[in-house]
């Protein structure tokens, strides 16, 4: 079983005019869960590195009539590469793109930069003991502890651990 999305975002404690970034936004599955329950007076950034899954958020935004979602291409292994302000943001989501990062330090580091004081980020990432064939190669995932020291060397403090599914763990960090 996988997560859904709605259910991750529970664990944030995300309450209606707070900001928000879906880091590797993919399909936007958090983006949209997010954006609804951000609400109007709330905003969601969408980045991803691929212009075409860009695309594929805006089309969903549209359709749900969802117009606090706004799609910036970037690339956050790079300094400053969300595009985003320091200390701007109350949440970032980081669901599933560390397997495939090759600076997996950056992310973590620019996800840390946009957070606010007491903003969180989420982690969601495959648990290296998913079956093979399921997810990506047993090779590219991270250990748990291996994320966790990740997000506390980009100075944030470990909140909690949540329950993401069969093939997954979730994790919560807090900027001081």
């Amino acid at each position: 079983m996988f997560i859904e999305p709605n259910v991750a975002i529970d664990s944030l404690d995300a309450l209606p005019g707070m900001t928000a970034a879906d880091f590797g936004a993919g399909a936007g599955f958090y983006t949209m869960a997010l954006a609804r329950r951000l609400g109007d007076s709330g905003k969601v950034y969408a980045i991803d590195i691929r212009q075409e899954t860009l695309e594929v958020v805006r089309s969903k935004a549209k359709a749900e009539q969802l117009s606090n979602v706004e799609t910036l291409w970037g690339d956050l292994e790079k300094p400053g590469g969300s595009h985003l302000e320091s200390n701007s943001l109350d949440i970032v989501v980081v669901s599933n793109i560390l397997f495939q990062a090759t600076d997996k330090t950056a992310v973590a580091g620019e996800a840390a930069r946009v957070l606010r004081s007491g903003g969180r980020v989420m982690v969601v990432e495959w648990l290296a003991s998913a079956p093979a064939g399921l997810g990506p190669p047993r090779e590219h995932r991270l250990q748990k502890s291996e994320a966790e020291a990740l997000f506390r060397q980009s100075g944030l403090n470990f909140e909690k651990e949540f329950d993401a599914g069969e093939h997954h763990f979730g994790l919560i960090f807090r900027k001081p």
